[in-house]
């Protein structure tokens, strides 16, 4: 809002337009709170700041999407009754809109059954329970209350600490929202991994045997030869001068900081210019952001301290250090156009606070990328964390540009959502062990290590 007001624009001319989107999790009461609080946080700090006088420009309108953290990939039925609380949750705090995850998201990319479910979901609470027709139904119990002034109250502080370091601009360029996201949820990860947090069907309640879940089988080559032509021919029809022309112009615009960027940028798509290229032309004047965010030690083990079982694992760690003359080595990866890196920061956590010496890749490395920083990093094993279905393709990618450069001593293992119909054929590609969401992490630290 600052931006756009320093740019000449009246703030009731774009204030109503304004969304967010908030992720909702299991915490059924939190999370109908947090919205609530939201709202009063936003009209408190609109108009304290910005004097508007149009009403609207007070009102937080939010999208809401259910957690894909909760879905798990053990006993993964239960991830509809997961959906359907956290729909709930999110519709009596007052969402306008709502995304709710298919139940399978955990294994695979949704089937159409499975995105049916999701859908009806919405529909049953909609059209059967009745919830739509109050607003802010829970307003008034004591507890309901009590939690959203607790959550503005914490808000304000953290809102305050971010502006003391300048903005969240400057906060994300330091690291601060990472990090601290990084630290709940590794303490979160220690929680279930020692069962303190119980997540049904995983550390607690666990069915004796696996269900038989059909899932979505992509072809990943199939899809990337399909776009491949059709940005061939694509570029193959533009006309050749607006397409500089406007590339040219962009470029100008981001160089001299005069004139509207994404006007320039909406230029160049008319004229067919790529998103790679339009990304390109401004990567050409204000090279490539990389994100640093230092690992965290120390808040996954100290939830372990004192167990047995943990004390085990580190002595292990130990003695392998004294046997090979260092710690074993790890480098966590996340490969493609894959941003989710929750789970692959925890990963590097969590082998961190057991002893091994981890190094994080950057976000969106190619497999050659990735196989020569292991080795320039000499690590005994590459962990590819993977949710979006690109495992068929990047994994093998990566362990064959390791056997080109004669690295086949380091093992790769895999994380994330990876289908079990595709576990035999990334071990004939060379992966020396998988991992499913819900993993035990201590457990396949000792298996890693093993």
């Amino acid at each position: 809002m600052r931006a756009a007001l320093r740019g000449g624009l009246d703030v009731d001319a774009f204030a109503p337009r304004l969304s967010f989107f908030f992720g909702i999790g299991m915490n059924f009461f939190m999370e109908v709170a947090k919205l609530r609080a939201a709202r009063l946080l936003w009209a408190e700090l609109v108009g304290a700041l910005f004097k508007p006088s149009d009403p609207r420009s007070l009102m937080l309108r939010t999208h809401c999407q259910t957690s894909g953290v909760s879905l798990t990939s053990q006993d993964p039925y239960n991830n509809v009754v997961r959906t359907a609380v956290e729909a709930l949750a999110a519709t009596l705090g007052g969402t306008q809109s709502l995304h709710t995850n298919a139940f399978d998201e955990a294994l695979a990319l949704p089937t159409e059954a499975s995105a049916r479910i999701a859908r009806n979901t919405q529909l049953i609470l909609r059209e059967e329970a009745g919830i739509t027709r109050v607003v802010d139904p829970l307003a008034g119990s004591y507890y309901v209350e009590s939690l959203t002034a607790s959550l503005a109250a914490a808000a304000r502080a953290l809102i305050g600490e971010v502006e003391a370091l300048g903005g969240m601009t400057k906060a994300v360029a330091a690291g601060m929202p990472k990090l601290r996201i990084e630290e709940a949820a590794a303490r979160r990860q220690a929680r279930v991994d020692r069962g303190e947090d119980v997540i049904v069907g995983v550390n607690r309640y666990a069915p004796e045997g696996a269900d038989d879940v059909e899932i979505l089988d992509i072809d990943n080559s199939a899809v990337r030869e399909a776009q491949v032509a059709r940005l061939g021919r694509v570029r193959a029809a533009r006309a050749p001068a607006p397409w500089r022309s406007a590339l040219a112009a962009l470029e100008a615009c981001a160089q001299s900081g005069e004139g509207n960027l994404l006007g320039h940028a909406m230029e160049a798509a008319r004229a067919r210019a790529t998103v790679g290229e339009i990304s390109d032309a401004l990567e050409r004047v204000w090279t490539r952001h990389r994100a640093v965010t230092p690992s965290i030690t120390g808040v996954y083990g100290a939830a372990w301290e004192g167990d047995e079982g943990f004390a085990r694992i580190r002595a292990d760690v130990e003695a392998f250090a004294r046997e090979e003359g260092r710690r074993p080595r790890m480098l966590v990866v996340k490969l493609g156009q894959d941003g989710h890196d929750r789970g692959a920061r925890i990963i590097a956590t969590a082998f961190a606070d057991l002893g091994f010496d981890v190094d994080v890749g950057p976000l969106f490395q190619t497999p050659e990328e990735a196989a020569r920083q292991a080795i320039e990093n000499d690590v005994h094993v590459v962990g590819v964390s993977s949710q979006a279905a690109g495992h068929k393709t990047l994994v093998p990618a990566l362990v064959e540009a390791l056997r080109a450069q004669d690295a086949v001593d380091i093992a790769v293992v895999c994380g994330g959502v990876i289908p079990s119909q595709d576990h035999a054929m990334l071990r004939r590609a060379g992966v020396a062990a998988i991992y499913g969401p819900g993993a035990h992490i201590p457990a396949a630290a000792a298996e890693v290590l093993e």
